[in-house]
């Protein structure tokens, strides 16, 4: 709240650039400028309390917090007869271009998740255009004492921990999380389960059908006890919208399982056609390399790792065979970047399609998947895999070929595949690369970095000369 809001004086449209600085400095530093105790004590702070900001802070941004920190509204940026505009022209947003933020052409940094289309329908313009309507309340009488007779009151920290006891009793095994977007009612009053569809390390795939609808899905059901979903859930809801990706319709949890309902791919793993074709023609796999190629550019550019790119994990949503029907599935590996570097650390892969730099346990970035769409290619155009040569291979054995480097590209149905096919699917080139390539830094704390020893000599000498600068409505 505003200082006028606080003190009951009366205010305009200007308390709102104070709320527009809270939320800007809540953004920047991770908590509140204000915060006291209890309410009384946050009230005072609002109105008297000096705030210090933190050196770390642009000269820009200080700026303009400085600007909306005014106690009294008139002297307050945004208040004038220019209002929003003189917010626009301030330096810290020199780099925003209005006019396209307002015809929304520029990508967002962040996109939350939403799980379904309900959560976002009471925006449209429909609902937003409605008159409000405002019922005022009867004046209290004598019997004021008696509105509240029969109401209870339970305090938010209180609900807050009965919301932490009700994720604990879901997740019952340690370092297993609830799922925020997962209905809480059982599935199976929603659904009927049918049919196995294939089963996984952590997870088993069944037919599903609505009750309801009579709609049919696949219902993909992940042990709790085995491994947490919530990241594979967060990649599917946040990037799903993609044409090529499987489309995740709702998410159910109970004590021991997680239900991600997708569409029921009826025609098929690529696999299944490379197996019954032998090979697949250069015409085909190009045109499914395209829409796989998109799929990874797609996540690539939203700092998403798929890391278990392979013909089983790629799927066609009905029997054409029709390119526009592929879908990626199984994001049970995927990984969303966080790291500064944009290595991970984390080894999964499956065998036959893992590149060296995962063996070598160096932490690895986005180029695993361009190294698994050169095997995809490749097992696609032969019919085989590039370093498995029998059904007796163990997966040490394919793994020593890969750090080696051992393929071929003659012989059987090397000998009808055109020259350019060879170089994209050939792998030689990126092998190389990578063997060449200098060794990622190792991962260290982030207090061991340059920078950080550098901020940290800034801020020893800067505290002596008081750098943390108060702001004084």
């Amino acid at each position: 709240m505003a200082p006028e809001v606080v003190n009951r004086r009366g205010h305009s449209t200007a308390a709102d650039w104070w709320s527009l600085g809270v939320l800007m400095y809540e953004m920047l530093t991770g908590h509140l400028p204000f915060q006291g105790e209890n309410r009384r004590e946050t009230m005072t702070q609002i109105l008297k309390a000096k705030l210090r900001m933190p050196g770390f802070l642009s000269p820009e941004a200080q700026s303009l917090l400085r600007s909306l920190f005014k106690r009294n509204p008139q002297n307050r940026l945004g208040s004038g007869p220019e209002g929003i505009q003189q917010i626009k022209n301030h330096p810290f947003f020199v780099n925003i271009d209005w006019v396209r933020l307002f015809k929304r052409e520029i990508p967002p940094p962040f996109k939350p998740a939403v799980n379904t289309s309900d959560e976002t329908v009471y925006f449209d313009s429909e609902f937003t255009k409605k008159t409000p309507r405002d019922s005022p309340a009867l004046p209290p009488s004598a019997a004021a004492h008696e509105l509240f007779r029969g109401f209870s009151f339970v305090a938010p920290h209180m609900y807050e921990q009965m919301a932490k006891n009700e994720v604990k009793k879901a997740a019952k095994t340690s370092g297993v999380h609830g799922i925020p977007q997962a209905k809480r009612t059982r599935f199976a009053d929603d659904y009927e389960i049918k049919e196995d569809i294939g089963v996984g390390s952590y997870s088993i795939c069944k037919r599903c059908v609505h009750k309801v609808s009579r709609a049919e899905y696949a219902v993909k059901m992940i042990q709790k006890s085995k491994r947490d979903a919530s990241e594979e859930i967060d990649v599917l809801l946040r990037h799903g919208h993609h044409p090529n990706i499987i489309r995740v319709y709702g998410v159910y949890e109970d004590e021991e399982t997680v239900y991600v309902i997708m569409e029921l791919c009826k025609g098929g793993e690529l696999l299944d056609k490379i197996l019954s074709k032998k090979n697949i023609t250069e015409k085909e796999a190009s045109t499914i390399m395209a829409k796989v190629v998109s799929v990874v550019g797609y996540l690539h550019q939203n700092q998403v790792v798929h890391r278990d790119l392979k013909p089983s994990n790629i799927m066609y949503l009905n029997s054409s065979s029709d390119t526009d029907g592929v879908r990626i599935i199984d994001f049970g590996f995927a990984k969303q970047l966080r790291a500064e570097n944009g290595l991970l650390m984390t080894p999964c892969y499956t065998a036959q399609f893992v590149a060296p730099e995962v063996l070598k346990k160096q932490g690895y970035d986005m180029s695993c998947d361009i190294w698994s769409l050169g095997i995809l290619l490749y097992t696609m155009v032969s019919g085989e895999t590039p370093f498995a040569q029998g059904i007796n291979d163990s997966p040490q054995q394919i793994i020593d070929r890969i750090g080696q480097g051992s393929f071929k590209l003659s012989g059987g149905n090397w000998d009808g595949i055109s020259g350019m096919a060879k170089d994209l699917g050939a792998l030689t080139s990126t092998y190389k690369a990578l063997e060449s390539a200098n060794s990622p830094s190792p991962l260290c704390p982030v207090n061991a970095s340059a920078l950080a020893q550098r901020r940290k000599k800034e801020r020893g000498s800067s505290q002596s000369e008081s750098s943390m600068t108060a702001v004084i409505a």
